[in-house]
């Protein structure tokens, strides 16, 4: 399985129309508005986003810092990438729960002079904010604005994606492929969507249709 996702096509880069929505619809809709106003003019400075991995929080601040004057910030980041910068609009800070001590306190002072001198932040942990466990006064910075749980997406839902994509390209799938895809590979979004990729190639490689024992015998492969 490990060496199967190794070999799946190259990433494509995320965006808010690539997102499959499911219950996150006024998310969606939110979300929009940014990239429409590129941050500015939205009367909430911050948003909060909390979710299962795999929800999709990562695709939406990827797509987001794909915006003009955007700067994504990883939980590695360093206390000069947390520091506040005229020339940047929006802030998207990921993975809030694992900041190092340092960190923590260069992502308050961040929220601070956002506050206090202009721009946006969206942020994403895997919990609430009430539940985060950073230091106490971090924590009510993000509950300070908006905040939305990101729903991952139900199996009917994925396979609805899965499905409108492969009728999108023109590449027909046998009864029972998606089901077996959900329950014999990584079940998030951006893999499944990467898998029916590499099924698309190793369907032309192989000059066969994409059936159930064409999918079985791709990832015997890579066991």
């Amino acid at each position: 399985m490990r060496q199967l996702l190794l070999d799946l096509p190259a990433e494509k880069p995320q965006t808010l129309d690539s997102f499959v929505a499911g219950a996150n619809a006024e998310l969606m809709d939110l979300l929009q508005r940014v990239a429409q106003t590129q941050a500015n003019g939205l009367d909430e400075r911050f948003i909060y986003l909390w979710g299962e991995a795999g929800a999709g929080k990562s695709h939406l601040l990827q797509a987001l810092a794909t915006l003009p004057d955007a700067r994504l910030i990883g939980s590695d980041a360093t206390s000069d990438e947390l520091e506040y910068d005229p020339a940047i609009r929006l802030y998207l800070l990921d993975d809030v729960e694992r900041l190092s001590a340092d960190s923590q306190i260069a992502a308050f002072a961040l929220f601070n002079q956002i506050r206090e001198i202009g721009g946006n932040l969206v942020a994403a942990g895997n919990v609430a904010p009430t539940a985060l466990n950073v230091r106490e006064d971090l924590r009510t910075r993000f509950g300070w604005g908006l905040i939305y749980q990101v729903h991952g997406l139900s199996d009917e839902d994925k396979i609805a994606a899965l499905t409108h994509a492969a009728q999108m390209r023109g590449l027909p799938l046998s009864e029972g492929v998606l089901p077996y895809l959900l329950t014999h590979f990584a079940r998030d979004m951006r893999s499944l969507s990467a898998m029916l990729d590499a099924l698309d190639a190793y369907s032309l490689e192989t000059k066969r249709p994409i059936t159930l024992p064409l999918l079985r015998e791709l990832l015997q492969r890579n066991d």
